[in-house]
C-alpha cells in the first residue's frame, strides 16, 4: 500500500512540474488587418495576387477586461501618422512620407502628417492643445476642420490633416513642451460649431462634456512591420479632397488602429500624444 501511494505521488509530481515551469500564456490580441478592412469596397478588378492580409500587435497598456473586437459596442479608427521628408529628385524638391507608430518621439523641426480613417461613416472633429512635461496642457483649439473642409469619413476616405495641398505640421516644441495632444473624436452626425477660417477655441468645459459623452475604454494596435513603408499612390488618392478613388480592400491598411468602447454608440472620442524630444 506505502509504495503504491508513493507511485501515485511521483506520477502527480511528474504531471504537475511542466505546468509549473510554463505557466498558462495570456490569449492572443493579435489582430488582422481585415478585422478594420472588411468594411472598404472590394476591388473592380484584379491584376496579380492580391495584398496579403497584415498583423497587429497590442501596443498600448493591457486593459483588465480587453475589449470584444467583434461586439456591435467596440468601434474602432484607423491612424496613420506619417513622417515627410524633402529629397531632391531631379533638380526638384519632391516629399516623400514614410510610416511612423504612434508612440514614435519627434525632435524639432521633423515634418509630420496624419491620415485618419473610419470604417463607419462619421464626422472627423481634431482638437490640439500642448502638453508639458509637467501634466499641464496650453491652450485648446479644434484644428480640424476649418471652413471648406471636408470631414465626412467613410470606409476607405482618408482624411489627412494637414491636408496633402497644404505644408505639414513642422514640430516647434516649446519650453517642457513634452508634445502635441490631439484629441480625435468621431460623432455620428455633425455638430453645431462656428466653424471658419481660423482655428476655434474650445473651453474646458466643453471638452470635457465631449469627454464624458463619447470616451472609453481603448485599445491600441500597431502594425507589425509597417513603420518606414512609403506612401502609396492609392492612400493619397484616397485622401484627394477631389474623392478620385476610394481604398479598397486590397490597398494598405491603417499603421494603427484604435479600438473603443465609448460611453455613447453616437460618438467616439479619444487622445494621440505626438511625443517630443529633445
Amino acid at each position: 500500500m506505502r509504495h503504491t501511494v508513493a507511485r501515485i505521488f511521483v506520477l502527480f509530481l511528474a504531471l504537475s512540474l511542466p505546468l509549473l515551469a510554463h505557466p498558462q500564456q495570456p490569449k492572443d490580441r493579435s489582430i488582422k488587418s481585415d478585422d478594420f478592412t472588411n468594411t472598404r469596397p472590394k476591388p473592380k478588378t484584379r491584376t496579380g495576387h492580391p495584398r496579403k492580409s497584415r498583423t497587429y500587435r497590442p501596443a498600448s497598456i493591457p486593459l483588465a477586461k480587453p475589449l470584444d473586437k467583434f461586439s456591435p459596442s467596440t468601434l474602432k479608427v484607423g491612424v496613420t501618422i506619417w513622417k515627410v521628408q524633402r529629397v531632391n529628385d531631379g533638380g526638384s524638391t519632391k516629399e516623400v512620407a514614410k510610416r511612423v507608430e504612434a508612440d514614435t518621439q519627434f525632435h524639432d523641426g521633423d515634418l509630420l502628417r496624419l491620415s485618419i480613417e473610419s470604417p463607419r461613416p462619421g464626422y472627423l472633429y481634431v482638437v490640439d492643445r500642448d502638453w508639458f512635461t509637467d501634466g499641464s496642457s496650453g491652450d485648446t483649439n479644434l484644428i480640424f476642420p476649418l471652413h471648406g473642409d471636408d470631414n465626412r469619413l467613410e470606409a476607405g476616405k482618408l482624411i489627412d490633416i494637414p491636408a496633402e495641398h497644404h505644408t505639414p505640421f513642422k514640430t516647434s516644441p516649446k519650453a517642457n513642451q513634452a508634445g502635441e495632444m490631439l484629441t480625435i473624436i468621431v460623432t455620428e452626425s455633425p455638430l453645431s460649431l462656428p466653424i471658419s477660417k481660423d482655428v476655434l477655441p474650445v473651453s474646458n468645459t466643453q471638452l470635457a462634456e465631449w469627454e464624458r459623452m463619447w470616451s472609453g475604454m481603448t485599445e491600441r494596435f500597431e502594425m507589425n512591420g509597417g513603420a518606414g513603408q512609403a506612401r502609396t499612390i492609392e492612400e493619397q488618392q484616397a485622401a484627394s479632397p477631389t474623392g478620385i478613388r476610394q481604398l479598397t480592400r486590397d490597398d494598405p491598411s491603417p499603421q494603427t488602429i484604435y479600438f473603443l468602447n465609448p460611453r455613447s454608440g453616437h460618438g467616439l472620442l479619444f487622445n494621440l500624444l505626438l511625443s517630443y524630444v529633445k
